[in-house]
């Protein structure tokens, strides 16, 4: 069920569950219960087949659940990235006709390109990016519609070490500048506990939530992913103490 509501949350998930309608009768999904706050970064985790896309699609109204609530706060603007997004290259589609399919603002997508350094990049045809730079264009698009929520399913994913630290460089400086939330799922986790505000493990069910800090030290995480951040990666800590109110 979809309500719509006026909140200091973006979105509310209540008592959610999901279920597939086939015979297997396998619960992908139960007792969800998270907020999405304003101005807040927030990290889905969990491993492989742990339901992360599928309570992403439910968050967006893209599949409904099977039980439970989802409150929207009204005149909510989602910016969404999925995951995985392919172009043919027998459809030539440059850079600047993709944004346009989203906009005819020029300024404002030349805003957008100048953001991500990617001015030279408007006439490229989308299938010649590199992963990172269509990342980055994926990002611009998300964002054209000045977006209360961005919503983004592995966004560094493909890429290498140096580019996953400058596109989440990028997505806490959206957040700065569009004054936004974001939600994101990410396998990431030196990254995350580097970059975001607050961290949900999702193992069909919410196994621990909260600061970085306190969620790595929690008994489900370490159960889950002790052994598998590498002792080499220390990225800077996320301290925001100032305000994202816009």
């Amino acid at each position: 069920m979809l309500v719509f509501f006026m909140s200091k949350s973006l979105i509310h998930v209540k008592n959610v569950s999901f279920i597939p309608e086939d015979a297997s009768g396998k619960r992908i999904l139960y007792d969800i219960n998270i907020d999405i706050k304003k101005g807040k970064i927030t990290t889905l985790i969990g491993p492989n087949g742990a339901g992360k896309t599928t309570l992403l699609k439910i968050i967006l109204g893209l599949i409904s659940p099977t039980t439970g609530t989802i409150m929207r706060q009204k005149n909510l603007k989602i910016g969404y990235v999925p995951q995985k997004i392919q172009f043919n290259s027998f459809l030539p589609l440059r850079v600047m006709d993709f944004l346009m399919l989203f906009t005819h603002d020029h300024a404002l997508i030349q805003e957008k390109l100048a953001f991500f350094k990617l001015e030279d990049r408007k006439k490229t045809q989308m299938h010649h990016l590199s992963g990172g730079e269509l990342q980055k264009i994926l990002l611009s698009q998300a964002t054209l519609r000045g977006p209360n929520l961005l919503i983004l399913d592995e966004p560094s994913q493909g890429v290498d070490i140096i580019t996953q630290n400058e596109l989440y460089t990028y997505i806490d400086q959206m957040r700065d500048t569009i004054g936004c939330a974001v939600l994101l799922v990410s396998h990431d986790l030196h990254m995350v506990m580097a970059k975001s505000d607050a961290v949900l493990c999702l193992n069909h069910h919410i196994c621990c939530h909260g600061h970085p800090e306190d969620v790595k030290k929690h008994p489900e995480y370490i159960g889950l992913f002790g052994g598998h951040l590498p002792e080499n990666l220390a990225p800077y800590h996320h301290h925001h103490d100032h305000m994202h109110e816009k």
